[in-house]
């Protein structure tokens, strides 16, 4: 290799380390806001376990089911006020009532999942803007759990049931 190789070779050492060594920026990110997204992370997790486990118990024929898996292809093509209709499955809460039946108790973990954003708004967010007294970010806070409370509650009934 010549000298002149040879030192190209390393002045392009020494540089490409200073190119590719870009300065990220630090952001900080508040303790409650971290405490939220691992609230979200670890039950995230666990409401993935849960669907598993209710879904095993669900296929082991454990408890069961409602409506016989043989019977689903039957109600496939059909809209939900007839499917309901047909089969007399309930509507709203009342799925809390048929969790001795196998196919209603995968809703748990469902119902698990979605209620984590509130518990999550009620326990670690609400409670830490207040003390802060952010004003913004506690409105929002409240208008959300409200919108979701709301949401979940059923007194708002939309669609054709």
């Amino acid at each position: 290799m010549s000298s002149q190789a040879r030192a190209e070779k390393q002045t392009s050492a020494k540089v490409a380390p200073s190119k590719q060594a870009k300065a990220v920026p630090k952001i900080d990110v508040p303790p409650e806001q971290m405490a939220y997204a691992n609230l979200l992370l670890y039950c995230s997790w666990a409401g993935i376990a849960i669907l598993a486990l209710t879904f095993l118990i669900y296929m082991s024929g454990l408890l069961t089911p409602f409506i016989p898996a043989s019977e689903m292809p039957m109600y496939w093509g059909m809209s939900a006020h007839d499917f309901l209709a047909e089969t007399g499955a309930p509507i709203g809460w009342g799925w809390l009532g048929m969790l001795g039946y196998g196919d209603f108790i995968n809703l748990v973990g469902i119902a698990f999942l979605a209620l984590l954003t509130i518990v999550g708004y009620l326990v670690l967010l609400l409670p830490a803007y207040l003390r802060k007294k952010d004003v913004a970010y506690t409105s929002i806070v409240v208008v959300e759990i409200l919108v979701l409370s709301l949401a979940a509650s059923g007194i708002l009934a939309v669609g054709a049931h």
